[in-house]
């Protein structure tokens, strides 16, 4: 039995589609969302990252378990919350699944949690992780994170770690931060981009190669599962495409985003809504543009399918589902 944390969200809901298309049973951990697994033939459990006893509970009978659950923020708040579920949440995973014998771990980090500079060397698995309190409480929430599951191999766990870029892409019922951006775009409700972009990797790409790891990784090894860098301009390109309405292409530099941001912070505030550029958003658009997923290619056979595709089929599944676009 394959037991899945965050199976509600983006890549919980395409990695439970794609191991139960193997014929394989599946156990969904979840906590109170469930949209994304109405209709499959899963096994549902509600589990909470921060007890122990509930974790150790629901991965009984496990032999695989991939860790994706995390809570997820861009601003620069939550540290308390970040701590005790991202990485008290890990630390009781991975103790749940020695307690279990659980054959093994693939634990989803995330690329935000290393070292971008210096900005014209690939970013590849040897890089460091961040560290500091002064880093954005996400960020170094998944570093902390990462250290618990490197830690764990040290002493004899066997585990596989995933990092993946910015992921895009269909059933993405909840829906992610992206999700929600690209139908405010969509809908004609962003009045300027801000310069920059991010390393896109499609979900169901960032699922096969998760699949890829657990058969065929040795234990202990990283992957960085990215896609293909492009700009904020590139994605309101291809919206406009798909959708053939008029899509901002106004931009703006960095600068005069972060200058606004105070601002903008107020105005979400007011309007109870979340702000679309934040110090930590901000900060990801000048991230490191050359991230390389050559070891993945090498030893899985990852391949990551053309960004416009990505953006397309979120897009058209968006649509299918009623949503803004």
């Amino acid at each position: 039995m394959i037991a899945v944390t965050g199976a509600s969200g983006l890549v919980g809901g395409n990695l439970v589609r794609a191991l139960l298309r193997e014929g394989r049973p599946v156990r969904a951990l979840v906590h109170h969302d469930r949209r994304a697994l109405e209709g499959l033939e899963v096994e549902t459990v509600s589990a909470d990252l921060t007890d122990p006893a509930s974790i150790e509970e629901a991965l009984h009978g496990a032999e695989v378990v991939y860790h994706l659950a995390s809570t997820i923020s861009i601003s620069m708040g939550n540290w308390e919350e970040l701590e005790r579920v991202n990485v008290g949440g890990t630390r009781n995973v991975i103790q749940a699944c020695l307690k279990n014998n659980v054959r093994r771990l693939v634990y989803f980090g995330s690329i935000h949690a290393y070292r971008q500079s210096p900005f014209d060397q690939p970013l590849d698995e040897e890089w460091p992780l961040l560290s500091g309190e002064l880093i954005p409480p996400y960020e170094r929430s998944k570093a902390l994170a990462e250290m618990e599951v490197r830690q764990a191999i040290g002493g004899g766990l066997d585990a596989v770690i995933l990092i993946p870029s910015a992921i895009a892409g269909p059933f993405d019922f909840k829906p992610s931060y992206f999700g929600q951006a690209l139908q405010l775009l969509a809908g004609g409700r962003i009045p300027a981009l801000v310069r920059g972009g991010y390393n896109w990797a499609d979900v169901r790409d960032v699922v096969d190669g998760a699949i890829r790891a657990e058969h065929k990784a040795p234990g202990g090894r990283r992957y960085i599962l990215s896609g293909h860098w492009h700009s904020l301009r590139d994605v309101a390109r291809v919206t406009a495409e798909v959708t053939g309405r008029n899509v901002t292409q106004f931009t703006v530099p960095v600068w005069l985003a972060e200058f606004a941001q105070p601002m903008m912070a107020k105005l979400a505030q007011i309007n109870g809504s979340q702000p679309l550029y934040t110090r930590p958003m901000l900060n990801a658009l000048k991230s490191n543009r050359r991230i390389s997923h050559s070891r993945a290619a090498r030893e899985l056979g990852y391949s990551p399918r053309p960004f416009e595709e990505t953006i397309t089929d979120a897009l058209v599944w968006f649509a299918r589902q009623g949503g803004n676009v």
